[in-house]
């Protein structure tokens, strides 16, 4: 990966302009390329990173590659239990073994200028006039295919491009019974789509690491705190915000999560709907709007058998538990796998799970939306952002490949869902704005975007890192 660092950093003095401050981040950081080469030679060249997940590659021989910065790898899976994952790389003149995704026919990886082969397990299996090279000493040993460590976890490969990295245990670890909790091993690929955003990967991972930006960015998702802030001022202001009722955490690696410290709209709080409207019918309208809006988390089937409660609910039953049971019911029918109905799991119910440095999971009742922003190679004013519905699958159902779609035009309401709209809408205007002369550091809120200053701070660990 390259490497263009300023002589102020070459001389032991950390920039200005990069600096993590406790109430907020140099803009450098968003905007400077010699910070964005700086990320690609120290960060992604050590840190445990998800490469896939794991339904790109259901069957034995299937692969796909990953590409970050200028540097290319490919995974295959080599049995029903392994994956590997290789350097994208033909060891005789450097041709990129993949392109994209695809399978091995036979098992065999060929290089597609000399036909050089190799197996899975990526040893060379041929290699034409072989007795031309290194004097006709040439070893299979000599020409087998690199390999990086990598490990399959929660339904994702991670993989380093550091052969000395820590162990994956421990990088996993603050957030592993959260993942767990949530099943989300056990999510199937739905839909999936890469968007080029028009912002920095940080900048576009940040929007979602808070509920603090819904009442402006989803002003349909809580009608009456918009009301306040695109209109006159309501009674009570501080009941208005959804985004009070959720909690934040800040985990070690830079890991971190956001939860439902109070009963949220997902759980059965359906307060502000209108008094003469019915509890049931006031909730599935809510969650319409995210079937709608993204298709992802909340599923059109989950709405519908809420909504089949209606009529059904006692006077003192509980809307939040009805539904619960609903679900469960449901899924018990078909063997489909749910995470266990513990208070603590349900408060995860519409929350976050971060995974640092770039993947974001929104779990929900056998349902998770799975976000991953990426850095572009050259500009730090630009980078990628993927999408991932899942769901889980009753135990027989057959394992459909993940593909992926690639988004060209990101606001059109055929390609893109109106609520990533609405959030990727505003990155351009933040790129914008980060790269104001006035503009030194953005601001950071001491409770609703802690997870922001967590993440950077443990940036700065591999960025400052001799």
């Amino acid at each position: 990966m390259s490497k263009i660092i300023p002589t102020t950093q070459e001389q032991g003095e950390w920039p200005e302009r990069w600096k993590t401050l406790d109430h907020g981040i140099r803009v450098g950081r968003y905007i400077d390329r010699e910070f964005l080469d700086l990320e690609f030679e120290k960060l992604w060249s050590k840190t445990w990173q998800v490469a896939a997940r794991v339904d790109a590659i259901p069957d034995v021989n299937d692969f796909i590659t990953y590409d970050i910065g200028d540097q290319s790898v490919f995974l295959v899976r080599t049995s029903e239990d392994s994956i590997k994952a290789y350097h994208n790389v033909c060891p005789h003149r450097g041709t990129a073994l993949t392109l994209d995704q695809g399978s091995f026919e036979h098992g065999n990886i060929i290089c597609p200028f000399h036909g050089w082969r190799w197996n899975t397990e990526g040893e060379n299996q041929y290699v034409l006039e072989r007795h031309e090279f290194r004097g006709g000493k040439l070893c299979n040993s000599d020409v087998a295919l690199k390999s990086l460590p990598c490990e399959e976890y929660a339904g994702f490969v991670f993989i380093n491009f550091d052969r000395d990295c820590g162990p994956f245990e421990e990088y996993i670890a603050p957030v592993k019974k959260l993942l767990d909790d949530c099943i989300i091993k056990d999510m199937r690929h739905y839909w999936w789509k890469k968007i080029p955003v028009p912002s920095n990967w940080k900048a576009a991972q940040e929007a979602f690491f808070e509920g603090y930006h819904v009442p402006a960015t989803h002003p349909q998702l809580e009608t009456a705190a918009a009301d306040f802030i695109y209109g006159e001022t309501i009674e009570d202001e501080y009941e208005a915000y959804g985004h009070h009722s959720v909690d934040y955490e800040s985990f070690a690696n830079g890991h971190g999560r956001f939860y439902a410290g109070r009963a949220s709209n997902y759980q059965g709080n359906v307060k502000r709907f209108g008094p003469d409207k019915d509890p049931v019918d006031a909730m599935a309208d809510r969650l319409q709007l995210l079937v709608d809006g993204m298709d992802a988390q909340v599923l059109q089937h989950d709405v519908d058998l809420l909504r089949s409660l209606r009529g059904k609910l006692g006077e003192d039953d509980n809307l939040g538990a009805e539904y619960v049971k609903v679900l469960y019911s449901d899924a018990a029918k078909v063997n489909r796998p749910m995470p266990e109905a513990k208070p603590e799991i349900l408060s995860q119910w519409g929350g976050m799970i971060y995974l640092f440095p770039n993947v974001l999971v929104f779990p929900q009742a056998g349902n998770a939306m799975i976000y991953r922003a990426m850095p572009d190679p050259e500009d730090p004013n630009k980078g990628t952002f993927e999408i991932f519905s899942t769901r889980t699958l009753p135990e027989d159902a057959p394992r459909e490949r993940a593909t992926c779609e690639v988004v060209t035009e990101p606001n059109s309401p055929d390609q893109v869902y109106l609520i990533p709209r609405q959030d990727l809408g505003n990155l351009e205007r933040i790129q914008k704005g980060l790269r104001s002369k006035s503009m030194r550091q953005i601001w950071l809120a001491s409770h609703n975007e802690k997870l922001i200053l967590n993440m950077h701070q443990e940036l700065d660990k591999y960025v400052q890192s001799p």
